[in-house]
């Protein structure tokens, strides 16, 4: 599988990550099929969260063989200072690892999201002393808003962003330019979530097909194969997959044989994406 690497971290990541949502709910040897098989496809990106039930769980055991060789990041979504620390160490221990590749702060949305974490006693001061512990190598975050993602970037020298890339999103909303913009000038990485979301979810009867996903998927292996394509044409290093198995075959298959998109492509996910419902506002 291609590899790039993030930002300016020196880091080869595959060009696809494995979403630690995968795991959620699964059985124990269901995770560790799961893991192996990603590895044997050649992905070395794992992501985790607290958030993602017992997800944390399921992959510490399942990715304990393969730790070494592989960029495993988690996050927290406490903007304390205290609770970031309380979630890193309990993540750790479930993680069955004594550090984090990448650190991250998660999903955050508001600038007063931001003045906490930057303020006395905020989870910044966390993830600096964790790093200078060992504990974790690189920080990050993830964010579903342009305003806090590019407040987050004019802040401190980040060396990642996890950040919605979507073929929907950004033709229809117009929801990524800017911040893909802003994290190249400021060196960061880019990492990439939503790249196989298509809309939301009509209504609770449609989503049961996918219980572990909050947004409606694409629906074919064609419709994924352009949407990977077009998230990954852009400047990333890496799209994360969704919550379902089925995701991360279909994501490895088009990984095997990537290729950018053309001009005519461009322009027929531009005309697919009309009038989808999309997941995103823009800022």
């Amino acid at each position: 599988m291609e590899k790039r690497v993030l930002g300016r971290t020196g880091c080869e990541l595959s060009v696809v990550g494995f979403g630690g949502i995968l795991v959620m709910n699964e059985t124990p040897a269901e995770s560790a099929r799961l893991v192996a098989r990603a590895i044997d496809a050649g992905i070395n990106y794992f992501d985790v969260a607290p958030s993602y039930g017992n997800a944390e769980e399921r992959l510490g055991p399942a990715l304990e063989p393969y730790r070494q060789n592989v960029l495993l990041a988690c996050k927290t979504a406490k903007r304390d200072a205290e609770g970031a620390r309380d979630e890193l160490d309990a993540s750790l221990e479930k993680m069955r690892t004594d550090y984090f590749d990448l650190y991250q702060l998660h999903g955050v949305t508001t600038l007063e999201e931001v003045e906490t974490i930057f303020g006395p006693d905020g989870a910044m001061e966390t993830l600096l002393e964790a790093r200078e512990e060992g504990l974790v190598r690189f920080l990050g975050f993830s964010a579903h808003s342009e305003e806090a993602a590019i407040a987050l970037l004019n802040r401190f020298a980040f060396d990642s962003i996890l950040f919605p890339l979507n073929w929907v999103t950004w033709n229809e909303g117009k929801f990524g330019p800017k911040v893909v913009e802003t994290a190249r000038a400021k060196g960061a990485g880019r990492l990439a979530l939503k790249a196989l979301a298509k809309r939301k979810w009509a209504n609770d009867d449609e989503r049961k097909a996918w219980p572990k996903s909050w947004y409606r998927p694409v629906e074919t292996l064609d419709e994924a194969r352009l949407a990977l394509r077009f998230t990954l044409s852009l400047p990333v290093t890496a799209a994360v997959t969704p919550g379902h198995a089925q995701f991360l075959e279909w994501a490895i298959e088009i990984a095997q044989d990537l290729t950018p998109l053309t001009p005519e492509e461009q322009q027929q996910l531009a005309e697919s994406a009309k009038g989808l419902a999309y997941l995103f506002p823009q800022n």
